[in-house]
């Protein structure tokens, strides 16, 4: 058994790896693809955190890998067509050191490969049973309502902030849909697979969910701590950023408006001062959300050696995404 969350999913990957494969190859072998070949090695290459997570679960409440396995397959897919999506609004070029989606296939067929990808994890996850179904159709909805809340254009932030609609309850909102829906739905899928009864099936996407806003917190400092090391912000970064900065940057509302309007990219002293002040609340910010994900398995999830691992796994999720080089 290993000790750690890194050694569990060195152990499984393979086998979770090779069933994406062999799901992906089902689809995109009939698509008419410019560049078939490295969009398959774009997708296949991701980590498969919560597909790993989803198979803990359901190690732990006695479920069978196979079982499990082709939950995850669902739950990975979901993943790899929201980074497609992704990268086509944020125009990130690069994708796993290699090109994205949408700079491959262009924009369009981008958005269809994507739509093409959410319905194959429906459908799969449907194909195992009704609440799976259901499950995975509510992370997919969960996800783009996340993304749809995320404020992008900066003279549209900068109206949202003189009338005060803008405020820290936003960054909860997004980083629950976004990032927190599918560790949950993944953590409930994995209750499901082992036939866990209803309070434990509650109890796992409770579980998951804290660790995914831990996760996207910390994603949110790596990249606050990214600009204070270069001292330099686009606007088009910072509307973005606006969330996050309004919830731990104190100090910081003040600023906004004139750095999106002037389109300045370099920082003035004060305003790297309040991202600094932003760090120590956000370090904080993912213990306590840690802390809650293992309370709910308190008194419910059994004592075994997968309950051990997957008390401990969710700071060494937070411990391999402090350490990675890539994506997730």
């Amino acid at each position: 058994m290993p000790a750690h969350f890194k050694g569990y999913m060195e152990t499984l990957k393979p086998r979770l790896d090779k069933a994406f494969d062999r799901q992906i190859s089902l689809f995109l072998d009939h698509m008419p693809l410019n560049e078939a070949d490295l969009l398959k090695t774009a997708l296949e290459a991701g980590k498969k955190i919560r597909g790993c997570l989803l198979c803990l679960i359901s190690d732990t409440l006695g479920g069978s890998t196979e079982s499990a396995v082709a939950r995850a397959v669902a739950v990975e897919l979901i993943q790899a067509a929201s980074l497609i999506h992704d990268d086509i609004v944020d125009r990130d070029t690069m994708r796993r050191r290699l090109p994205a989606a949408w700079t491959l296939e262009g924009t369009r067929r981008a958005v269809l490969l994507g739509d093409v990808i959410f319905a194959a994890a429906i459908g799969m996850a449907s194909e195992l049973g009704r609440e799976d179904g259901l499950v995975v159709s509510r992370a997919i909805a969960d996800i783009s309502r996340g993304a749809f809340h995320e404020p992008l254009d900066p003279l549209a932030v900068t109206r949202s902030l003189g009338s005060y609609a803008l405020d820290h309850t936003l960054y909860e909102k997004i980083i629950h849909l976004k990032t927190a829906a599918l560790f949950g739905a993944a953590s409930r899928l994995g209750a499901i697979g082992a036939e866990a009864e209803d309070a434990l099936r509650e109890k796992a996407y409770r579980y998951g969910s804290r660790i995914g806003e831990a996760y996207q917190i910390a994603d949110d400092l790596q990249e606050i701590r990214q600009h204070l090391s270069t001292r330099s912000l686009r606007p088009e970064q910072l509307a973005v950023l606006v969330p996050v900065l309004l919830r731990f940057a104190k100090g910081i509302r003040p600023h906004i408006a004139p750095l999106l309007r002037t389109g300045s990219t370099l920082l003035e002293e004060d305003v790297l001062a309040c991202f600094r002040a932003a760090e120590a609340p956000m370090e904080d910010e993912i213990e306590r959300r840690l802390k809650l994900a293992v309370s709910e398995l308190d008194g419910h999830f059994p004592q075994n050696a997968y309950g051990m691992l997957v008390r401990r796994a969710p700071w060494d999720l937070i411990g391999m995404f402090n350490e990675r080089v890539g994506d997730s």
